[in-house]
């Protein structure tokens, strides 16, 4: 079933939730179709074991599927069929639940909570031309400008004018790389740390 289940399964993810709901449905449709039977087997009753789970002793009133009347009744009793599908179905929820809920909960945690640069706006700025000339991102096929634009909207700020304040950077007569040498020695600094312990 769960083969079946996926063969017809459409895309996209709207559809492909629909269509695992109306799953989910039939077998919904089954369980209340066989209430009765399904409360006497999960009840662990017994009493009519001998009506249902022995061959050629059948009772047509006893919640009788039409299987029955096409299966080998030297082989199958009257009610083994419904116990498998009691049992399949069961399964099959449990994979249909985990296709829906896992994958889409999957999903769903992806798209996770933005980070807000709380840095200065000049040490990002830094941060950024140096990623940019490193040819980090599309092998250094894009502009500083897109690679700016994503950085604002990544952490939810606006940078300005960086060109100017670039070349601000450029004019220091000191320290011209000041965040990024407090990076290199703060990440220096904790690697000792953690070989020491």
């Amino acid at each position: 079933m769960p083969f079946t289940i996926e063969t017809k399964k459409p895309y996209g993810a709207k559809r492909i939730r629909k269509y695992l709901n109306k799953e989910l449905k039939k077998l919904k449709r089954f369980f209340d179709n066989n209430l009765d039977f399904y409360k006497y087997y999960r009840s662990n009753n017994s009493f009519l074991d001998d009506k249902m789970f022995l061959r050629d002793n059948h009772e047509i009133k006893l919640w009788l599927d039409t299987y029955y009347f096409q299966s080998d009744q030297s082989f199958s009793t009257s009610h083994d069929y419904k116990v498998a599908k009691i049992i399949a179905n069961d399964l099959i929820q449990v994979y249909i639940e985990d296709q829906l809920y896992n994958k889409f909960q999957k999903d769903k945690s992806k798209i996770q909570k933005k980070l807000k640069w709380t840095g200065s706006k000049v040490a990002l700025i830094e941060l950024i031309y140096a990623l940019h000339y490193q040819n980090v991102f599309d092998n250094g096929n894009n502009d500083i400008r897109e690679v700016a634009q994503y950085f604002e909207s990544a952490f939810g700020i606006e940078l300005g004018n960086f060109y100017q304040t670039y070349l601000e950077l450029r004019n220091r007569k000191m320290n011209r790389t000041k965040f990024l040498d407090a990076l290199r020695e703060e990440l220096i600094r904790r690697m000792d740390e953690q070989d020491e312990k």
